[in-house]
């Protein structure tokens, strides 16, 4: 794992640091995909989603990052995040639109050449409607969203694609709802075992058909779910699909989200920090002023519930996580008013130590998926290749 950029608010390698930042290297995103690469049999294709915005790392230079390190396809929810990409320059490689599209959207995703999934006749109806293009038929083999339970009706749905004129049959698809729950109780697998029966059948009548169904977790869990391609998000961001630990899985976390120390000050024993009192110091100690919070992203539910990584050491966060700041005890060592101006990782790793978006999430009882897309526009992205900034970097 390479080590980290540093940015501080006192200047290092050519680009002042911000109030917060996001760092992404796409070295490592690049290292993900071909990571994931050694999963797949030669023939599997790879389809890196890019959707919301890269799951918060950027989805114009994770797509590109994505290419770079072996996937041949990219995949967004919405027709808006399709034509970012299309307009940014990827106008060759194929783009999978998987989310529900309006009869507008739809219109927008066929004219900047995307792929989308159909699931019915009637939609089938509305892609013609709007001028054609190619599709991809979604079986629903227990996820409950878009997509037909009935097989039949799944294939009579592709039947009509291959016959309706200005339509290309391109695909048929389906996701799991359980992959990434190793107890499941074997839903994955009946899940999996329907699909595959299903899709067999298609795929016999139509061998030019790509068949694809698994995401990251699935890809890491059970070689026979790969098909023709798979759909890898979470993991290319070099998190763990399984909300557990990266480095097991041979990940590498691409993101790495900082700020600084603004301000140091004495908090003695009975003072409070922040809204509500909700921390009232029981010894004299200091307490660091960071300029990040729930505006940022940050959420409000990691009061008194995470750690930040300063000066290689953990230092719990105390009181509330207001719109634009947090406060961290520093405690009362000597050298605590050097802390002024140090760098203050909420995710990522200095020295030995290392805070992932894992352990955010299971701090908030939700998933790694969530921590990196809920950092807002407000948090400059700064792009690097394990140190070197990317042209600036700073979209």
């Amino acid at each position: 794992m390479a080590e980290p950029v540093v940015l501080t608010p006192k200047g290092a390698a050519g680009e002042a640091a911000r109030r917060a930042q996001a760092l992404v290297n796409v070295a490592a995103i690049e290292r993900n995909c071909a990571r994931l690469r050694t999963e797949l049999r030669s023939d599997a294709a790879l389809c890196a989603v890019v959707k919301a915005d890269g799951y918060g790392h950027g989805a114009l230079r994770s797509a590109r990052a994505a290419l770079a390190g072996g996937a041949s396809w990219l995949a967004v929810a919405s027709a808006c995040e399709l034509s970012e990409l299309r307009d940014a320059g990827l106008t060759e490689v194929p783009i999978l639109v998987m989310g529900a599209l309006s009869p507008v959207e739809l219109e927008e995703a066929l004219s900047a050449g995307g792929d989308v999934v159909v699931w019915n006749a009637g939609y089938l109806e509305l892609v013609s409607e709007a001028g054609g293009g190619r599709v991809h038929v979604k079986f629903d083999s227990g996820m409950g969203r878009l997509g037909t339970r009935d097989p039949e009706e799944a294939s009579r749905v592709a039947a009509a694609a291959k016959a309706m004129p200005g339509i290309e049959l391109v695909g048929v698809m389906t996701h799991f709802a359980t992959a990434d729950d190793l107890k499941d109780e074997g839903f994955f697998a009946g899940q999996l075992a329907a699909f595959k029966s299903w899709a067999q059948e298609i795929k016999r009548r139509q061998p030019q058909l790509i068949v694809h169904a698994a995401n990251s977790a699935a890809v890491l869990r059970e070689p026979d779910a790969q098909f023709d391609m798979v759909r890898c998000g979470i993991a290319i961001y070099g998190m763990d699909p399984f909300g557990k630990d990266p480095a097991a899985r041979a990940l590498e976390p691409a993101l790495e989200l900082s700020s600084y120390v603004a301000a140091v000050k004495l908090c003695a024993a009975g003072e409070s920090a922040g809204y509500g009192r909700r921390f009232v110091a029981e010894q004299d100690t200091c307490i660091g002023v960071i300029p990040i919070g729930y505006g940022d992203g940050w959420r409000r539910g990691l009061s008194n519930n995470a750690d930040l990584l300063i000066g290689g050491h953990r230092h719990p966060l105390v009181g509330t996580v207001s719109m634009d700041s947090i406060t961290v005890d520093l405690g009362k060592d000597d050298g605590t008013a050097e802390l002024r101006g140090e760098r203050a990782i909420l995710i990522g790793f200095q020295g030995c130590e290392r805070i992932t978006a894992e352990e955010v999430a299971r701090r908030l009882d939700t998933i790694n998926y969530e921590i990196t897309c809920a950092i807002t526009s407000r948090v400059p992205r700064i792009y690097h290749r394990d140190g070197a900034l990317c042209d600036r970097g700073l979209l």
